[in-house]
């Protein structure tokens, strides 16, 4: 990337606003769809010049040349965008008119991308000058350079010039050495890295230091020992960027206050997701506060802007990276403003206390609105994730009420776009999978209407929809951890606390047994994906499988082994200790169960003595192995079965294993030494009784 960066700084130096608003914006217009990820770069590269040399079967001495080359101008480019930073920052605290400040602004959020450029952002100075931009602090940076000063431009020109004829003096020097032309690449990377995530000590301001150039060399040796950068994924981008990125800095709708607030905000979320140093300031800088009451006053409105949903994208990313601001939210009230804002964005109008109308007249919910739900959802759940494990006070069991409500409208409405309302129910489920299992009972407490799903009077419109979305996702088989276990994990609670929703799911997922004459994981239906499920590679999704099935069952064994088969309900069983089929149920099972037994279809009851217990299917009838066999030979084959067995268990290329009392599988050694300590324990003992008679 090349810029006429001497170019921007003598119009800034001259006052021609004009002229570095024109570059400015061309400058945008070409690098809007560009985040600067070096290791893509590096990889695309490295890709073609793999396909040059499986072409041309050897490498030309020219290419290293090229090489070299096309590092050196990466380099540069490195250089220019933090110069540019550098120096936006320090003109945007110079005092800058509206329409140009929002192009600097968005300059330095597309400069924010770079994980690379991100130390002159990261300084308190620029964190405090784009916070007071956004509308986050009214407090002025501290900067003692806050004036327009031509000296510092100076040296900014000068150690570009100074830069760039070093680099072209080493492109001269390492012509033909392909050694030391990998050698400066290797060391140009080192300090990149070095310089992509600043931590300064006492917080100074960066903008009268020149990044490159003379003094190259001592800003890595003076921050080298203190990165505090992160690598994170990619994210998402967003959809409402997909014509903001091509427009003009005039937003249709926006006022220049907003327009300005939203580019600010923008910046911020971008340092901060890229940057842990960024948020640790941002913590101390105590910026939490401006943030929160900005989107309390943004609630009270009666059509808020769209500045709010980059509010609560910030609100999302710093409740997400930092546990301290996550707390300090919830104990300041979070929970109740996220729930405000979240009534307001559904447009609720209530019913009675805990239910909202929800008619067939109202209008789908708008993309606008569909995003900034999803995003209060998700700092909803930052804040509550651990609320289903502890007991809530009165007003708080009240409070959660009164958002599970509300989330029962997210859960039943539709979006405008069918992979929005799929978006909207996956993050619902996730808040109530968060919140205690005692608030739910919200979803079932509204009346059945005429056409509702019901199941013993009680209105099962709610879980209705959310076998759907278990069954969409399901069939998806895509991030099946990530997108599957949360309403796993809620449909087993559920059904584990509320009866009529057990009965309800038990009817969709496990009908009466019929037809046995194939496997339990074989087919389409939603019980065959469930038990497949139940031998997945992954742990977590293996055991919600399972323990919701177990559930459906009334976490009876038998009955969870009739419908599953023992090969199928061997994880889960051996986990919880019921191998050996003591108990109908665990000893900590609190599940509300009727006493209602699981009557056999006549189909299954003519076949049940013909059913294999471990797959769960009829078999067909196999001859006998022994069959002619005499019973000598029969003897030989066992011991010799048994030598092979012995000799593998010796290897340790199996292990052999057994059920000892609590149902739990353990090592055949260890039972035939448990036997015979018992043994001789017992032994023992009679040896007493014994001896006591005789002296008796």
């Amino acid at each position: 990337m090349d810029m006429d960066l001497e170019g921007i700084i003598q119009c800034i130096k001259q006052g021609d606003e004009k002229g570095v608003q024109t570059q400015l914006q061309e400058f945008n217009k070409e690098f809007a769809q560009c985040f600067f990820f070096d290791a893509e770069e590096r990889e695309r590269r490295k890709q073609k010049k793999l396909e040059e040399f499986k072409k041309n079967k050897v490498r030309d001495f020219t290419d290293s040349d090229s090489d070299c080359d096309e590092y050196d101008q990466e380099d540069r480019g490195l250089l220019l965008r933090q110069n540019l930073a550098v120096v936006l920052l320090r003109f945007i605290r110079t005092g800058v008119k509206c329409r140009l400040l929002r192009v600097s602004l968005r300059t330095l959020r597309i400069l924010s991308r770079d994980k690379k450029v991100l130390g002159p952002l990261v300084t308190d100075t620029a964190l405090m000058t784009v916070a007071k931009l956004a509308g986050l602090t009214t407090c002025d940076a501290d900067d003692e350079a806050s004036d327009p000063d031509s000296e510092f431009y100076d040296n900014i020109i000068a150690s570009l010039a100074e830069a760039k004829l070093l680099s072209q003096c080493r492109a001269d020097e390492d012509e033909g050495d392909v050694e030391a032309a990998y050698q400066n690449e290797e060391c140009s990377a080192f300090d990149e890295d070095a310089k992509s995530d600043i931590s300064i000590t006492n917080s100074g301001d960066l903008d009268s230091i020149s990044w490159f150039g003379s003094h190259r060399a001592s800003i890595n040796e003076m921050h080298r020992g203190s990165i505090h950068h992160k690598v994170l994924e990619r994210g998402r981008r967003d959809r409402r960027e997909s014509k903001m990125e091509v427009e003009e800095e005039e937003e249709e709708g926006d006022t220049g206050e907003e327009a300005q607030r939203k580019e600010a905000l923008k910046v911020l979320c971008n340092v901060v997701y890229n940057s842990t140093w960024a948020q640790e300031r941002f913590s101390t800088l105590r910026l939490m506060c401006g943030l929160v009451e900005r989107l309390s006053s943004s609630i009270s409105c009666s059509s808020p802007s769209s500045v709010q949903f980059y509010e609560l994208r910030l609100l999302f990313l710093i409740t997400a990276l930092r546990p301290e601001l996550r707390t300090q939210l919830q104990q300041e009230g979070g929970v109740s403003l996220l729930t405000a804002a979240l009534e307001s964005c559904l447009d609720v109008e209530w019913k009675d206390q805990y239910e909202c109308v929800l008619g067939p007249d109202r209008p789908p919910i708008s993309l606008e609105a569909s995003q900034r739900i999803v995003e209060i959802l998700k700092i909803l759940f930052n804040i509550t994730y651990s609320a289903h494990r502890q007991e809530p006070s009165e007003d708080d069991a009240a409070l959660y009420r009164h958002l599970v409500a509300l989330l029962r409208l997210c859960l039943m409405r539709k979006c405008l776009l069918s992979d929005d309302t799929d978006e909207l129910q996956g993050h619902t489920v996730n808040l109530l999978s968060a919140l205690p299992l005692q608030c739910l009972d919200v979803l079932l407490m509204v009346p059945p209407e005429p056409g509702s799903q019901q199941c013993q009077g009680v209105n099962m419109d709610c879980v209705h929809t959310l076998v759907l979305f278990m069954e969409r996702r399901l069939e998806s088989g895509d991030k099946i951890k990530e997108k599957l276990t949360p309403i796993l994990n809620l449909l087993t609670e559920s059904c584990r606390a509320h009866r009529e929703t057990r009965h309800y799911i038990r009817k969709h997922i496990l009908p009466p047994l019929r037809d046995v004459s194939h496997r339990p994981e074989e087919g389409s239906t939603v019980k065959s994906r469930l038990i497949r499920l139940m031998t997945h590679l992954d742990t977590d999704v293996k055991h919600c499988a399972a323990d919701l099935i177990f559930v459906l069952c009334k976490e009876n064994v038998s009955r969870f082994v009739k419908y599953t088969g023992y090969g199928n309900a061997a994880g889960l069983l051996a986990t919880r200790g019921l191998l050996g089929g003591q108990g109908s149920r665990t000893l900590s099972s609190d599940g509300q169960y009727s006493s209602d037994s699981d009557s056999d279809t006549e189909e299954y009851r003519q076949v049940k003595d013909r059913i294999n217990p471990v797959t769960g299917r009829v078999e067909a009838e196999q001859p006998d192995p022994m069959e002619g066999m005499t019973e000598e030979e029969k003897e030989e084959e066992a011991k010799r079965l048994i030598m092979l067995f012995n000799k593998l268990s010796r290897g340790n290329i199996i292990q052999p294993m057994g059920v000892d009392s609590e149902g739990k599988l353990v090592p055949m050694s260890g039972l035939r030494e448990n036997s015979l300590t018992e043994e001789r324990e017992s032994g023992s003992e009679n040896d007493g009784e014994a001896e006591e008679g005789e002296k008796n």
